[in-house]
């Protein structure tokens, strides 16, 4: 009775993995079959892709899609994800990319494609306007958060400080991060400069940014490994509308400033 349990078991779990294969599009062709495109994100990542104040998803990134979304006459459908397993996320054919201010990195580089890049970043230290951190050597047993599997921990650990740190914590949200940094609970926040600067933007002068950052770097869209065909179609279109102007209209809507790279 027991093998017969194990046999059927084993076969049900086959029966899983064949379904779960068959639902993950790697081709153009199959994402217009299907009729929609789903972007993974995640939904506190302001002004990238966030919620405002009336629960709608808004962004930079989340109006790029949907301006690529129109050109090819396709609906694209933004699924918030857990951040710590967006490569899950994409492999298991949940998602068909992620477009939310997605750092290219030689780690991810190895787990996923990348679009050309359009936008360069860098990893900032944020801290409270009475803090006299200024410097990567002030961080020095300090207690220090980041997003997990972000960028910036990337970052922070490949620097030499990091031995050195007091503590690095390490939040699901940047939001969790920025509440403790507000609070006093932690000394800095090591973040994306695009979130950072908006967030101080908002804020009431709570906050400013130490004038030695960890990282240059640029953002990509994200697609699994075998997806080059839909990353082609993806790259095409942005390098469209950055050479008519649309790209610019949406960033000067976001940022007063054109910030694409040319």
């Amino acid at each position: 009775m027991k093998k017969l349990l194990a046999m059927y078991l084993l076969v049900l779990s086959l029966f899983v993995l064949i379904g779960c294969t068959d639902s993950v599009i790697n081709t153009w062709g199959g994402i217009e079959e299907r009729g929609y495109v789903v972007v993974g994100l995640d939904d506190t990542f302001a002004p990238m892709g966030f919620r405002d104040n009336s629960g709608n998803l808004v962004g930079f990134d989340v109006d790029l899609a949907k301006e690529v979304g129109r050109r090819l006459n396709i609906e694209v459908r933004f699924q918030p994800i857990d951040w710590d397993a967006k490569v899950l996320e994409l492999n298991s054919g949940t998602i068909d990319m992620i477009w939310n201010g997605l750092t290219i990195t030689d780690a991810r580089l190895e787990e996923m494609l990348f679009s050309n890049p359009y936008i360069a970043n860098t990893q900032m230290v944020m801290v409270r306007s009475d803090s006299d951190i200024d410097l990567i050597n002030d961080l020095s047993g300090k207690k220090v958060g980041v997003q997990i599997s972000s960028a910036a921990e990337e970052a922070v650990t490949a620097n030499g400080i990091f031995d050195d740190l007091g503590e690095l914590l390490k939040y699901d949200q940047y939001n969790q991060a920025l509440l403790e940094l507000k609070n006093g609970t932690i000394d800095a926040v090591v973040i994306d400069e695009i979130m950072g600067r908006y967030v101080i933007s908002q804020s009431d002068g709570e906050y400013k940014v130490a004038s030695e950052n960890f990282a240059e770097e640029t953002y990509g869209v994200g697609f699994r490994l075998e997806a080059d065909e839909i990353r082609d179609v993806i790259n095409q279109v942005l390098s469209e509308m950055i050479s008519d102007g649309t790209a610019a209209e949406i960033s000067l809507q976001w940022f007063d400033e054109d910030i694409f790279l040319q």
